[in-house]
């Protein structure tokens, strides 16, 4: 078994797999390590259940006024991590975004411009085979379409459309990183169309969706990148301030692997809890710190017409005419949204109160309900960090920790939005609307910028205080921004690989 290697990577999400491939066509010896198993395309089930194994669901401890929801919500475990759950929802950042505190005094700036990302995201866009409308009307001109034409609108997304009209909202057909026409991905073969099954975060069995076990990472295994699941990483081993190598537990036993250069793409719950269990990388104080979380408040109701609300891709149709909202810091994103039946049925349950008969007789109706939700800018504060705990988990670890409290603005979107989305439900002809208030997705923790007492990564994504350590995880982000985060994450993912391989030049 290989022991050194010129670079390692942990984690083989988003943030890690584009840049292992890139790594590795370079000419690097390379080894991802991945905590969780092998998850084959003929074990996606279109059944929710079965795909528990898919989330992250080793406990973590959440506190504040709003606490977090881990699991599902927002973290995955596996070769390809959050991508085999992702909805595949991949709008490109507005230029705005990345400006947040020069436009409103709060916040962060990112340390990069639109135009560091803009031909990463055309790159992606061709490679992933993202599927969307020949003409976006938001955000700067496009130089290039999307490979794929726009996929079919389900139910959800016609209801939304047709509010959004009646409302004079613009609406668009969704960017989707899932294939309306059969592709050719150098290093595993046909990708064939989505076919609509709408379980998107069950995993897709047919490989439509563009998860990077299907698209980087066997780009990087055909270049000799070696990839180690069941490998969970649990200390850093050091010499004179550099990481040499790591410890790991795979299928029970203690392995240690040196490297050159470490690239930790673990997230932004677990690349800071292995960072702040040895204090490194820490001068600025500032691992853990800047959690994030998006607003997604979801509002849904009942159509007198059959929706079948499992059918299709979950995300359909966009506005972005929210991005920004007057008395707003930044805005947010409106989709059309699919539910799955036991998520559904949860979701149902938590955010009414309705629980037993009266839950039973409710999900009758299951096949007639379709959700609008949004995706908006969560700010950064001081009250909301992870830390580790006192109680250990089942290896003798530290469980993080997360402090989450909504602040003003954040209450103020889900207020301005949630009477939005019931305006133009009950335009689109919903009745028995219903408000599940939610956050999505983990960010920040560890986030870049060149200021090295405020910010743990520079911006290439090189630590601040460790010379040969990289970050490279949705924990880097400065602000969340009013989008989903995958694309953007990737974009950045190939970026650091090319500002380090250029180094090394």
């Amino acid at each position: 078994m290989t022991t050194k290697f010129d670079a390692v990577v942990v984690g083989t999400g988003a943030g890690g797999a584009p840049l292992l491939s890139r790594l590795v066509r370079a000419g690097l010896k390379v080894l991802a390590l991945e905590a969780g198993p092998i998850h084959p395309l003929s074990e996606m089930a279109t059944d929710e259940r079965t795909q528990e194994k898919l989330f992250w669901k080793d406990e973590r401890l959440s506190s504040g006024r709003d606490p977090i929801g881990f699991g599902r919500n927002n973290s995955g475990i596996g070769v390809g991590g959050s991508t085999l759950h992702y909805t595949a929802y991949v709008p490109r950042v507005q230029p705005d975004d990345l400006k947040l505190r020069t436009e409103f005094g709060v916040g962060q700036d990112w340390p990069l411009e639109y135009a560091d990302l803009e031909s990463y995201y055309e790159e992606l866009e061709h490679f992933l085979g993202i599927s969307g409308p020949q003409h976006y009307p938001w955000g700067p001109p496009r130089r290039s379409s999307y490979r794929h034409a726009a996929l079919p609108l389900n139910a959800a997304a016609k209801a939304m459309q047709r509010g959004c009209e009646v409302m004079g909202i613009r609406t668009s057909s969704a960017p989707n990183a899932a294939l309306s026409a059969p592709q050719e991905q150098e290093g595993f073969g046909t990708r064939h169309a989505c076919t609509n099954r709408g379980f998107c975060q069950a995993g897709c069995s047919v490989s439509a969706k563009a998860s990077v076990d299907v698209t980087f990472l066997p780009l990087a295994q055909k270049y000799g990148a070696e990839i180690r699941p069941n490998s969970f990483v649990t200390r850093f081993v050091l010499e004179q301030g550099r990481i040499v190598g790591l410890e790991y537990v795979r299928n029970g036993i203690l392995e240690q692997v040196s490297t050159d250069t470490l690239f930790l793409c673990a997230g932004a719950i677990e690349t800071p809890r292995l960072l702040l269990m040895q204090n490194l990388a820490n001068s600025s104080g500032q691992v853990g710190r800047n959690f994030m979380a998006h607003v997604g408040t979801q509002v849904w109701g009942r159509f007198d017409a059959e929706t079948q609300p499992f059918m299709g891709i979950p995300g359909g149709l966009i506005s972005e005419d929210t991005h920004r909202v007057d008395g707003l810091v930044g805005g947010y994103l409106l989709q059309s949204i699919g539910g799955m039946p036991v998520t559904y049925a949860s979701q149902y349950a938590r955010g009414t109160g309705t629980w037993g008969v009266k839950l039973l007789e409710h999900m009758k109706g299951y096949i007639h309900t379709a959700g609008i939700n949004i995706l908006g800018e969560g700010l950064p504060y001081e009250g909301n960090f992870l830390e580790l705990s006192s109680e250990l988990d089942a290896r003798g670890l530290p469980k993080p920790k997360i402090h989450y409290s909504n602040g003003e603005n954040e209450q103020k979107m889900h207020t301005h939005a949630e009477k939005l989305m019931r305006d133009i439900w009950t335009a689109a002809g919903a009745t028995g609307l219903w408000t599940f208030p939610r956050a999505a997705h983990t960010l920040g923790t560890a986030r870049m910028g060149d200021d090295p007492h405020s910010s743990v990564i520079d911006r290439d994504g090189k630590s601040h205080d460790v010379e040969n350590l990289y970050i490279c995880d949705n924990s880097m982000f400065p602000s969340s921004l009013s989008v989903n985060p995958a694309l953007t994450q990737m974009a950045l993912s190939l970026r650091v690989a090319d500002q380090f391989l250029e180094g090394q030049g």
